[in-house]
């Protein structure tokens, strides 16, 4: 029997721009992409049969054809016909540590670790690139979940950038286990009320790509400074889902007060985040927060940044 266990990182946006409307129906972005500690385990198992099997104890996770890692694993399958036969199936299990639905990119992450485990699994011989570009055919996050680090990531969120990363860097994570935000309803309502505030073509999105990349949030990364990261945190997204959702609404409110760095929604939502400089500082966050909000549905976590998206697991 052969298997292989993984780490799959969750990913905080420091910076979300929605930019335009693009011709495939999907938004042009900016963002600037962080992996933080927070991980699921995925574990990648051989079977005796050519069938491809999740397994996932958490109840909002899917364990069929629906889930974003039995797809990840089924595109593998297509793109290399005849090792399955050869080698027989695999059974993968999903240890969830990242909260579902909260846009932190779990279901991403998941796929992306299965795309690398397998590569492992069956010897395929695949470069990081050539994950990506499996990658991103499951999901514009599932690229930047592959490689991690911290990353520019433009078009729909696949094309990538690598920056250097704050090491250090603390966090605490929140989210109201029963919020959700479904981030297509959050892409048509920020059309439907920003649309007209959407530049109009590639000249212009490439443009405003270079403003940013040579402004403030991606200066304050490249020079490891965190204090001023902590100043330029942007989230268009907070525009639409926090007037949605005045429990995330008042979260956020609730972190800020209690200090750290910067606060910011990740995503589109509705988990929160609060920057911190050294773990005592997020431990310390993170009890106040629970002091603050002592409701049995608020998932607090504590994490720090890191330099890679899916790691071999211990």
């Amino acid at each position: 029997m052969r298997l292989y266990s993984l780490l799959a990182a969750a990913k905080i946006n420091l910076y979300l721009e929605i930019v335009g409307h693009r011709p495939d129906g999907f938004h042009e972005l900016i963002m600037v992409m962080q992996s933080v500690s927070l991980c699921d385990r995925i574990t990648i198992r051989s079977l005796g049969v050519d069938e491809i099997r999740v397994r996932c104890d958490h109840p909002l996770v899917p364990a069929d054809k629906t889930n974003l890692a039995y797809k990840a694993a089924a595109l593998v399958v297509e793109r290399f016909p005849g090792v399955m036969a050869k080698l027989g199936g695999v059974e993968i299990t999903i240890d969830k540590h990242i909260p579902v639905g909260a846009g932190l990119a779990g279901g991403s992450s998941n796929a992306a670790a299965v795309l690398v485990g397998l590569d492992l699994l069956w010897n395929l011989g695949l470069t990081q690139a050539e994950l990506q570009t499996l990658g991103a055919e499951l999901g514009s996050d599932v690229p930047f979940c592959v490689s991690g680090g911290t990353a520019i990531a433009t078009g729909r969120g696949e094309q990538l950038d690598p920056l250097p990363g704050i090491d250090g860097l603390h966090l605490v994570l929140a989210k109201y286990e029963s919020e959700f935000v479904s981030t297509p309803w959050a892409y048509n309502t920020y059309r439907a009320e920003y649309g007209d505030t959407y530049l109009a073509d590639t000249q212009s999105w490439q443009a405003r790509q270079s403003q940013v990349r040579s402004g403030e949030m991606v200066g304050a990364v490249a020079h490891r400074n965190a204090h001023a990261l902590a100043q330029h945190l942007c989230n268009d997204f907070e525009k639409i889902v926090l007037p949605a959702h005045p429990k995330t609404a008042a979260l956020k409110a609730t972190m800020a007060e209690l200090g750290g760095l910067g606060t910011l929604m990740s995503g589109s939502g509705p988990s929160v985040f609060t920057l911190a400089e050294s773990e005592a500082e997020a431990e310390s966050l993170a009890a106040s927060l629970r002091a603050a909000l002592p409701d049995p549905d608020l998932g607090v976590w504590t994490a720090q940044f890191i330099s890679s998206g899916v790691q071999l697991g211990g």
